[in-house]
C-alpha cells in the first residue's frame, strides 16, 4: 500500500506513560538520523534531531518504526500525490486513503503501529483518519510545537496524532502538549479557555448540526442521516447557521495562505521528476499573490469569524461530516484538483478560524466503506472534543481532574498511586496567585489560599485525569490535616486538588517561596 518511505530498527522503550506503544511519523516530522523527504526523494540528509514533539514522545516511551508516506509537501487531501506511489484506503484498493497523512493513517489502520503523526493544516490529519476508520486529533494551533516539522503554511500547521481507539490518541496527546519556547508559533495550551463560558459542570453537551443539506455523496448522505439519528449520544442537539465557516473554508486555497506555501518550499518546485506536477501547478499560484492580495484575504477572514464566533456561546462543539465524498483513484487522476477541493470542504476552516478538531469513526456507508465524522470547537477546548469523541465510541470519558502538589508529582515517590488506578498527566499549570505552600508532617506540602491575595505567582502544580471510578478509592488514601478541595488555577480554570485544612498552615513552616514541591526538595538537599 505504499504507507512507508523508511523502517527504522526499533529501540529499547524507556518507561514513561507511552512505555512500548509503537509509532510511524509522517515523513515531513524530523526523526535524526533518518533523512526528512517531505515526499520528495531528493531531500536526502539526514536529520540531525528529532522534532521536538518526537523528542517528547520517545521520552515517554514511545518507539518509532519508520517514516511514513504522504502527499509531497504536505499539499493535498488525496494521498496519490507522491513519488513513494499513491496509497489507498485499508478497506478498499480502489478508493483513496486521503492525504496528506496518507501513510500513517494506513499505518495504523492495518495494525503496523499503535500510533502515528500526522500534520493538518487544511485536514491532512482528519480526511485520511474518515477514510480509514480511525481517531485523529486535531490539537489547538501552537499548543503542539511544530519545530523539526516542514512547514506546509507555518501560520497554520499542527501536527496531529492518528490512532484506532480515542484512549490511544489521548494518551499521545497528552504528552505532544507542551509550550516550546523555540518555536515562535508555540502557545501555551493553560492559557487559553477549555470549556465554553458558562457551562454548567455536569450538564448536557450542547451539539450544533447544520440547519442545511450538506450536498452530500448519495452514500455518504445515507450515512450522515444515520450520524444525526445517532447525534443525541453526545448531548442536546440544536441546528445552526454553518455558511459562515463553510465560506471560510474557501480561502485556504484562494487566499494569501497559497503564498504562505509557495514561501515555505516553492524553491523546491521546479521542473524535475522528482517534483509532483499537481503540487507545482497548485503552489505556483502563490508566487504572483501580492500585499493587496493577503490584506483583503485577511479581511475577509475576520469577516467571516465575526459572522461565526456567536456559534460558540451557545454549542460546546459543531459536528460536521469530515468530507463529502470518498473518491477512488481513478476519480482522483480524472480531476485531481476538482476533487481534492471538494474533499476540504469540511476541514479547510479548522485552522483559519483558530479550531480545534477530532474526528472519528461514525457509521458505515451502506457499501461497507468508513464514513468519518468530527467534532469542531475553539481553541483550548481539545478535551472536550476528546471526551465527546470517547462517548461516541462508548470508550470511558467520564474522568476528574486533579491537581497534585507534591509526593504525587511524576517521579515521586507516591506516584505510583495514581498511574495504578489509570491516572494519566493531563498537562501542567500553577495554581493562581493567591496560594500559599505550607510544609505539613510527612513531610508534604500543604496549599491554602489566602484572602486578599498577596501577591505570589503561584505553585507549580501536575493536572492529573483520573477515571472516575478510581476517584472514590483514591480519595480514602488522603490522610489529614490534607483533603480534596477545589484549586483555582492561574488560568482561572478550577479543578479538585490536595489542600490544607487551616490547623495545618504553620506560618513557621512556609514554603511558598520556592515555588513548588521539587523546588524546595532541591534546595533542601543542597
Amino acid at each position: 500500500m505504499n504507507e512507508w518511505i523508511t523502517r527504522v530498527e526499533p529501540v529499547e522503550a524507556r518507561p514513561g506513560p507511552l512505555h512500548g506503544l509503537t509509532m510511524a511519523l509522517k515523513d515531513n516530522i524530523d526523526l535524526a538520523g533518518v533523512p526528512t523527504t517531505a515526499g520528495d526523494p531528493r531531500n536526502a540528509e539526514p536529520a540531525a534531531h528529532n522534532a521536538f514533539v518526537v523528542d517528547r514522545l520517545v521520552a515517554a516511551g514511545a518507539v518509532p518504526l519508520g517514516k511514513t508516506n504522504l502527499d509531497q509537501y504536505a499539499t493535498g487531501l488525496v494521498g496519490t500525490r507522491s513519488p513513494y506511489g499513491a496509497c489507498h484506503s485499508v478497506y478498499s484498493a480502489e478508493h483513496v486513503s486521503g492525504g496528506s497523512s496518507s501513510g500513517s493513517a494506513v499505518a495504523v489502520a492495518s495494525g503496523q503501529v499503535d500510533f502515528a503523526l500526522g500534520t493538518d493544516t487544511a485536514g491532512s490529519g482528519r480526511v485520511p483518519a474518515a477514510f480509514n476508520r480511525i481517531v485523529g486529533i486535531k490539537p489547538s494551533r501552537g499548543i503542539v510545537s511544530a519545530r523539526g516539522v516542514v512547514p506546509a503554511c507555518r501560520s497554520l500547521d499542527c501536527v496531529t496524532v492518528m490512532a484506532r481507539s480515542v484512549a490511544t490518541a489521548r494518551r499521545a496527546f497528552d504528552v505532544m502538549v507542551a509550550f516550546d519556547p523555540e518555536d515562535a508559533w508555540s502557545r501555551r495550551y493553560e492559557s487559553l479557555p477549555h470549556s465554553r463560558p458558562g457551562r454548567v459542570p455536569g450538564s448536557p453537551a450542547v451539539i450544533g448540526v447544520p440547519d442545511v443539506s450538506l450536498a452530500l455523496d448519495p452514500l455518504h448522505e445515507e450515512a450522515w442521516q444515520a450520524t444525526l439519528d445517532q447525534a443525541y449520544r453526545l448531548g442536546d442537539v440544536v441546528k445552526v447557521d454553518v455558511q459562515p465557516l463553510l465560506a471560510a473554508a474557501d480561502l485556504l486555497y484562494s487566499g494569501p495562505w497559497l503564498a504562505e506555501r509557495w514561501l515555505a518550499f516553492g524553491d523546491k518546485l521546479v521542473n524535475d521528476p522528482a517534483v509532483d506536477p499537481t503540487v507545482r501547478s497548485i503552489v505556483h499560484n502563490g508566487a504572483a499573490l501580492t500585499a493587496a492580495d493577503a490584506f483583503a484575504g485577511f479581511d475577509r477572514l475576520a469577516i467571516l469569524a465575526r459572522a461565526s464566533e456567536h456559534l460558540w456561546t451557545q454549542l460546546d462543539a459543531l459536528l460536521l461530516p469530515v468530507t463529502p465524498e470518498h473518491p477512488t483513484l481513478a476519480e482522483v487522476a480524472a480531476d485531481p484538483i476538482g476533487v481534492n477541493s471538494r474533499l476540504g470542504r469540511f476541514t479547510n476552516m479548522v485552522n483559519l478560524l483558530d479550531l480545534c478538531a477530532v474526528a472519528f469513526p461514525g457509521p458505515d456507508r451502506s457499501d461497507g466503506l468508513p464514513f468519518g465524522i468530527q467534532l469542531l470547537a475553539p481553541a483550548g477546548h481539545d478535551r472536550v472534543l476528546i471526551d465527546l469523541a470517547a462517548t461516541w465510541g462508548g470508550e470511558p470519558a467520564e474522568e476528574i481532574l486533579l491537581a497534585v502538589a507534591g509526593a504525587h508529582l511524576s517521579g515521586q515517590p507516591l506516584n505510583h498511586e495514581l498511574v495504578r488506578r489509570g491516572g494519566r498527566l493531563a498537562f501542567d499549570a500553577r495554581t493562581d496567585a493567591s496560594y500559599r505552600m505550607y510544609l505539613v508532617d510527612g513531610p508534604r506540602p500543604g496549599l491554602t489560599r489566602t484572602v486578599p491575595d498577596q501577591g505570589g505567582a503561584g505553585i507549580e502544580v501536575e493536572v492529573w485525569s483520573l477515571p472516575a471510578l478510581e476517584f472514590g478509592g483514591f480519595l480514602a488514601t488522603v490522610e489529614p490535616p490534607l483533603a480534596i478541595g477545589p484549586v483555582e488555577l492561574s488560568d482561572g480554570q478550577r479543578v479538585l486538588g490536595f489542600v490544607c485544612s487551616a490547623d495545618g498552615a504553620d506560618p513557621a513552616r512556609d514554603i511558598t517561596s520556592y515555588g513548588g514541591w521539587r523546588a524546595y526538595l532541591a534546595g533542601r538537599s543542597a
